[in-house]
């Protein structure tokens, strides 16, 4: 299963940028963000790994609301580390608070940007002023190919 997981491909700051069809909205994650998930895939270890469905790497910004905001609070920007039908793993400079609903803001490869209902599942720490998490899509997403391209 881990070698399926490597052939997939990456879309990353310099790959994104380098595609023709790169839409408008399209917002490939910082050099900094890049090397904080690199560096967090390579000290993670894979022997324990409970993940039921393989996941497709896919690095872009996005943003998420939740339901307990206050009208008009921004939205808060997270940056994805891998994609699967049932949600997705991300970094972020902000701290979420679990078990809180909400939309998460998924710009397509298509150059459209996909609202999809979720819950903040995890979110701890994973370096100094930065945390990692994952977010559950309250429904599956059947169109993953549309998401990632």
């Amino acid at each position: 299963m881990a070698n399926a997981l490597q052939e997939l491909p990456v879309t990353t700051a310099a790959s994104a940028m380098a595609g023709a069809r790169t839409p408008a909205i399209w917002s490939p994650v910082p050099q900094d963000v890049d090397l904080l998930i690199t560096a967090m895939e390579a000290g993670g270890h894979r022997a324990g790994d409970r993940r039921a469905q393989a996941r497709t790497p896919w690095r872009v910004q996005a943003s998420v609301r939740l339901f307990v905001d206050r009208p008009g609070h921004p939205a808060r920007v997270i940056f994805t580390r891998d994609i699967h039908s049932r949600g997705l793993g991300f970094v972020t400079r902000d701290r979420l608070p679990l078990g809180y609903g909400g939309v998460v803001d998924l710009p397509t490869h298509d150059g459209s940007l996909l609202s999809i209902a979720c819950t903040i599942l995890r979110c701890r720490q994973a370096a100094p002023g930065w945390y990692e998490g994952l977010v559950y899509f309250n429904r599956e997403q059947t169109a993953m190919e549309r998401i990632t391209g």
